[in-house]
C-alpha cells in the first residue's frame, strides 16, 4: 500500500469508528480462509461488518474518536467487527468463538466506553434490538387478546346453550 492508500484507509476507518455504535476486536491467528469467510458471513447476517486492518493504521484512525479506548487491545493479528446494533457484533464474534478456539476476543467499545472480554460476553448474551421489539409487541398485544377472549366468551357460551336447546 502506498501512502495515499493508507491515508484513505485511515480516513475511512475513522469515519467508520464515528458512525458505528459497537466495535469488537479479536485475534484471528490460526483461522483458515474458509473459517474467516464463515465468520465474515455470520457478522454480516447479524447486521454488522468485519475488517482486518493493520494495528498501526487502526490506532491512527482511532485517535481523536470515541473509539480511542481501543488502543490497548490493538496488538497482534486483529480483526474488528462493527455494528449499529449494540449487540450484533459482540453476539456474532462470541458465537463463533464458542465453536472455534482460534478466534480470541480481546475487547471492544460501546460508544466511548471500553468493554473488556467479560463485558463483551455479557453484551453478546443480551437479546438484539429486533428480538426486544418482538417481545415488546407481544407484551402489548397479549392483554388486548385476553380482553377480546373474555368479552367473546359469554357470547360463545350463550350460543352453545341456544345450540343445545335447538338440538333437543
Amino acid at each position: 500500500m502506498d501512502k495515499q492508500q493508507k491515508n484513505e484507509l485511515v480516513h475511512s476507518l475513522k469515519q467508520r469508528f464515528d458512525d458505528t455504535t459497537t466495535v469488537v476486536v479479536a485475534h484471528y491467528a490460526g483461522l483458515t480462509v474458509s473459517e474467516m469467510s464463515r465468520l465474515r458471513l455470520a457478522v454480516k447476517q447479524a447486521g454488522g461488518s468485519m475488517q482486518v486492518v493493520k494495528n498501526r493504521l487502526a490506532k491512527l484512525a482511532a485517535t481523536d474518536t470515541t473509539k480511542s479506548c481501543l488502543m490497548p487491545v490493538l496488538t497482534g493479528p486483529t480483526v474488528m467487527a462493527f455494528s449499529q446494533d449494540p449487540v450484533a457484533a459482540a453476539k456474532a464474534f462470541a458465537d463463533f468463538a464458542q465453536t472455534n478456539k482460534n478466534l480470541i476476543i480481546m475487547g471492544g467499545a460501546l460508544g466511548d466506553k471500553f468493554l473488556d472480554v467479560q463485558n463483551v460476553d455479557a453484551l453478546a448474551k443480551l437479546p438484539s434490538l429486533d428480538e426486544l421489539r418482538g417481545k415488546l409487541v407481544g407484551l402489548i398485544q397479549a392483554p388486548a387478546t385476553k380482553i377480546a377472549g373474555v368479552v367473546a366468551a359469554p357470547a360463545a357460551q350463550l350460543a352453545r346453550v341456544v345450540g343445545a336447546y335447538a338440538n333437543k
